[in-house]
Formats: structure tokens, C-alpha cells, sequence
């Protein structure tokens, strides 16, 4: 039974001229730079934030390592503003790992754009939630631990806002004592910037046919551990990537070790989506990964002190879908601006927000509303973020074609060529081809992989590790991971890929739990869930759709 079908009392309604769902980067540079805007001009502009997450930057989840290049041009003061940023980059070194040996990479062998020199090792949900202050005291108002659950359209299908969920919806869909209806939130524009694979965007996306031009999107899973080492093993400002072992040359991917702050160790591990093998566990190759010689080392004698997991878009420039529609426009990761090889995307989520908010200003000052702004998209593609897209263009597609043993070195000359010819190379622009749910291979071609059985000490289970990302849903609520036809996993995926969902799931969601007479079962602990929208794009049969629980539920990432 859905809520739907009883009678609800009208949603009360509150009119902005901007509203912004979520409080990410991006958002809330959208909404620091309108405040700023209308604060230099002497109007009042209204602008409101939405955020999912039980406070600002509870959703957070990044490396992260911070090119500052969008934070000087919002906030150019931000060093005597007390922004969290500190740990100046002092080394950068890359490893090829095998399994037992490795090789360091000169890293003058690395293109320019590579260099780490000027950036900051941080933890971006402090820097987010340093960015709500900011906001927050230039008028903004922000609502953390609502999540905005449907968008609204006039009678001409242009968009004016959204609504949040209505609370308090028992698991059987019937409106418990505690329940409360939604709001609707309407503006004369509304920027979505809900990070990778938003169910709002993913819904816009495909009502106006932005993606129609573009290649398809591609991501990476990113899993990272956040961990206090032995003093004696830290080194402040030292920044590490590695790929190869224990990753095969077929499926993509790498890691990263930052030092920063006070004897914290940001490691983390990502697996490129579009792998083969359906027996594959993004979550146990990380655990794996930390064994190594040349990397366990550092977390000996040290403790774990948090978890997380998120997709990350890795399809860069041609994957951009067109970024604006009738009423609003996408932000940052919604559209999918991750500098792959650099491992970066906050500095770009940070400019569109810049970028969007004068556009929009300009647009309300000429009396405009539910319009495009086609000058946001002229500023995104012809500006800083197309620039930094464009000249890795290849850096994925090519490592997806190769291997990592070809491809890397072949997407290093190309970008190397890029930066000796002003952008250009002969390698043109490469296509990514098929989506990362059609790339998986029958599990009858592969033999299910033997990982080792966690230590507790250096390797962890997935279930201890959702512990760490002090993951909480009310559980009296509907399941928020929909199957659009329930027998699927059991009727299809089971027999055919091994029911991947229980591997490519880093949280233990997923299970394919038998009874007594060995009869599978799909089950879903949707309370276990990390927000890292995998299932909504790994799933082989596109079955699972991911859609907001209850305002305030997921993850709680602290220091991440």
C-alpha cells in the first residue's frame, strides 16, 4: 500500500527565487556567490538549500585532495576565514604495485597537470560543512535532514522547485502518528546539485533528453577508510596513488594514501564500474589492497577511525549531458565533472556553482524565471571546467579500450600532447561505448574469487565497516532501493551473473539468503545503506532504482 493512496492535507508551499537541492560544494558555492552577488548590487535575493544528509557535509565523501583554485575565486580571502584547508602538498608519488614488489613512478614522467604542487590535503566534509557557515551568515537559508523527493513542473513542463518527503511513512506505506506531510519549495530557479547519480537529476536527465548528445556515463565505485597511524609513520602533506595488483589489467581502477592533519591517513581504493567479472568485490579488493608490503606498513600499530563508500562519475567531457533545462540547471557531479586521472571534482563543482549563481543573477535581474540559462552552459564548456575536462578527454576511454598496461601510458601521451600543443592531439576524442551495467560478462566465463578472511586489525567485513560510517535509517520506512520487477534477481541475475549485487554492494545490502531446501531468496537491508548510488548503475539488468529514504537517514561521515 502506497501513502499515496490515502488522503494526505496539501503540502504548504514557500517561494524562493533560487532553490538548490543539496548542500554539497557546489550548491553551496551557488548559494554563496548569489548572496555575495545581491550584496554588491543592493537587491535582495531569497535562496534556499536542501540537504538529505542529517546535517551539512554528513554526506561528504571524498580523497580528498583540493585544487583551491574554485574556493580563491569564492572566497579569496578564505586563509584569514578560517577555512579547514592546512596541509599544503609536499610530495606526490605514484607506485605500480605487484603483488609482492613495486615500482615508483618518476614523476617528471607525469604531465604537468598531474603535479599536486599548490594543492591541499583536507577533509572536504569540513571544508562543506565551513562552507554552510559561510553561507549561512551571508542569509542562506539551509535545511539539512530534508530530502527533496520530487520535482515540480508548471503547466508548461518547466521546472519551479521541488518538494521534500513526507516523514513519519511506516514500512506498508500508511502514515504513522508521526507523520508529516512534505513541503513544496518553488523557485524561479532551482539548481540540482545532489552529487553522482541523483534521483532528482537522474529523472530531469531523462525527461528533457539532456544526456541525448552525449556519451554514455561512466563512474567508479571510491571506498576510503579514514585512520590515525603511529606518529612515526606520518608524513604530513605526502600524497600516494598506486594502480596495478590487486587489480587485473583488464579492470580499472587505483588507489590513494593522503597524510594530513594530526597523524591522519586517508586511504582509499577505486574500482571502475565497467568491470567484467561478475565474482568481482570492489570492497574485498580494497581490503586486500591494504595488505601489501609497500602499503600495510603505514597502518600497522594504527587504529580506523571511519568508513565510506560513493560512486564517482568518471565519463568527463563527453559525458557531460547538456547542463540546462527549462527552470534550472545541473551542478558538479549531478553532471558529472570529475577530472578522472587527477582524482578531482570539487574544484570544478565549486566554479559551476560560481558560474550558475551569475547566471541566474543576471537572469532575475531582467525579471526572468523558469527559464534556460544558456550562459551557464556557454560558461561551464568554454571556461576553467571545460579546459580541465578537455585535456584528459581520452584518460578513461583509453584505459577502458588497453587495459591498465597500455592504456595508461597511451592517455599520459595524449595528455602530455595536449599540454605541448596548446590542447590539441592527434588521438581526437574518444567514445566510451557501452554503460557500466552492459559491461559485466556471464559468471559461467569466470571461477568465483577466494578473498581472504579479514584480520579485524589492517582488513575488516563489510558489516563492521557500515559501523564506521555511523549509517542510521529509521527502519519503520519504506525500503528506499526499489526492483521495478522483484523477480529478477532470482529469476535472472542469480543464474546468469551470480547475483552480482551481493559483491558490488559495499555495504552489505544486498543478500541472496536460502531456506531450509536451499530455495534463494532476495533480501534487502536497506538499512545498512551508504548512499554510493552502485546498485543503481552496476545492476545488470537495470532493475534497482536508488530513491530518497527519510530526511536524515544514511551515513553520518565525520572527518571524511
Amino acid at each position: 500500500m502506497d501513502v499515496e493512496a490515502f488522503e494526505l492535507p496539501p503540502r504548504e508551499a514557500m517561494e524562493f527565487d533560487v532553490v538548490i537541492v543539496g548542500a554539497g560544494p557546489a550548491g553551496l558555492s551557488a548559494a554563496i556567490r548569489l548572496k555575495q552577488l545581491a550584496a554588491q548590487s543592493g537587491r535582495e535575493i531569497s535562496v534556499v538549500v536542501l540537504e538529505k544528509g542529517s546535517e551539512v557535509g554528513a554526506h561528504i565523501l571524498s580523497g580528498a585532495v583540493i585544487d583551491p583554485v574554485g574556493l580563491d575565486r569564492l572566497i579569496p580571502d578564505w586563509k584569514d576565514k578560517g577555512a579547514p584547508v592546512d596541509t599544503e602538498v609536499t610530495e606526490d608519488r605514484f607506485l605500480v604495485l605487484g603483488p609482492q614488489g613495486d615500482l615508483s613512478l618518476p614523476p617528471f614522467l607525469m604531465p604537468p597537470l598531474m603535479n599536486n604542487h599548490g594543492n591541499y590535503i583536507v577533509s572536504l566534509g569540513a571544508v562543506t560543512r565551513w562552507l554552510g557557515e559561510q553561507a549561512a551568515e551571508l542569509g542562506v537559508e539551509i535545511y539539512p535532514g530534508f530530502a527533496a523527493a520530487e520535482v515540480l513542473y508548471d503547466e508548461k513542463g518547466a521546472v519551479v522547485g521541488v518538494a521534500t518527503g513526507d516523514m513519519g511513512v511506516g514500512r506498508d506505506g500508511r502514515p504513522k502518528d508521526s507523520f508529516v506531510r512534505g513541503m513544496e519549495l518553488r523557485g524561479k530557479y532551482t539548481f540540482i546539485a545532489e552529487g553522482v547519480r541523483g534521483s532528482l537529476a537522474k529523472q530531469i536527465i531523462a525527461k528533457f533528453g539532456l544526456d541525448a548528445n552525449a556519451e554514455p556515463q561512466k563512474y567508479g565505485i571510491g571506498l576510503k577508510e579514514l585512520w590515525e597511524v603511529a606518529p612515526g609513520k606520518h608524513r604530513p602533506g605526502l600524497v600516494q596513488h598506486s594502480f596495478g595488483w590487486p587489480l587485473s589489467n583488464r579492470t580499472g581502477g587505483g588507489s590513494f594514501v593522503y597524510h594530513y592533519g594530526e597523524n591522519l591517513v586517508s586511504v582509499g581504493f577505486v574500482v571502475h564500474l565497467n568491470y567484467e567479472n561478475p565474482y568481482l568485490s570492489p570492497y574485498d579488493e580494497f581490503q586486500r589492497f591494504k595488505t601489501h608490503p609497500a602499503i600495510r606498513e603505514t597502518f600497522e600499530g594504527g587504529k580506523r577511525i571511519a568508513y565510506g563508500a560513493r560512486a564517482i562519475t568518471e565519463g568527463g567531457w563527453q559525458s557531460l549531458p547538456k547542463l540546462t533545462f527549462p527552470g534550472g540547471v545541473l551542478l558538479g557531479c549531478s553532471a558529472g565533472m570529475v577530472n578522472v586521472p587527477r582524482i578531482k571534482g570539487s574544484h570544478n563543482a565549486m566554479l559551476s556553482g560560481i558560474e550558475a549563481a551569475e547566471a541566474a543573477f543576471e537572469a532575475l535581474g531582467a525579471n526572468r524565471a523558469h527559464d534556460e540559462l544558456k550562459s551557464y552552459e556557454t560558461a561551464v564548456r568554454d571556461g576553467a571546467i571545460g579546459s580541465d575536462l578537455k585535456r584528459v578527454r581520452n584518460s578513461k576511454p583509453m584505459w577502458s579500450r588497453f587495459g591498465t598496461a597500455l592504456g595508461i601510458p597511451l592517455g599520459g601521451i595524449d595528455m602530455w600532447l595536449r599540454t605541448l600543443l596548446g590542447g590539441w592531439s592527434p588521438f581526437g576524442t574518444w567514445g566510451h561505448g557501452k554503460s557500466d551495467a552492459a559491461s559485466i560478462k556471464p559468471a559461467a566465463d569466470y571461477e568465483p574469487i577466494a578473498y581472504p578472511k579479514p584480520d579485524g586489525v589492517l582488513t575488516f567485513d563489510k558489516l563492521t565497516s557500515v559501523a564506521f560510517s555511523a549509517t542510521n535509517h529509521e527502519e519503520d520506512q519504506p525500503v528506499h532501493l526499489k526492483l521495478t520487477d522483484p523477480s529478477i534477481p532470482i529469476a535472472v541475475n542469480l543464474p546468469t551473473w551470480a547475483e552480482p549485487a551481493q559483491r558490488y554492494c559495499p555495504a552489505g545490502v544486498y543478500e541472496v539468503v536460502r531456506d531450509d531446501k536451499g530455495t534463494p531468496r532476495f533480501q534487502i537491508n536497506a538499512q545498512n545503506c551508504v548512499h554510493c548510488k552502485t546498485c543503481d548503475i552496476k545492476d545488470p539488468s537495470l532493475n534497482i532504482t536508488w530513491v530518497c529514504p527519510e530526511g536524515g537517514g544514511g551515513p553520518n561521515y565525520a572527518g571524511m
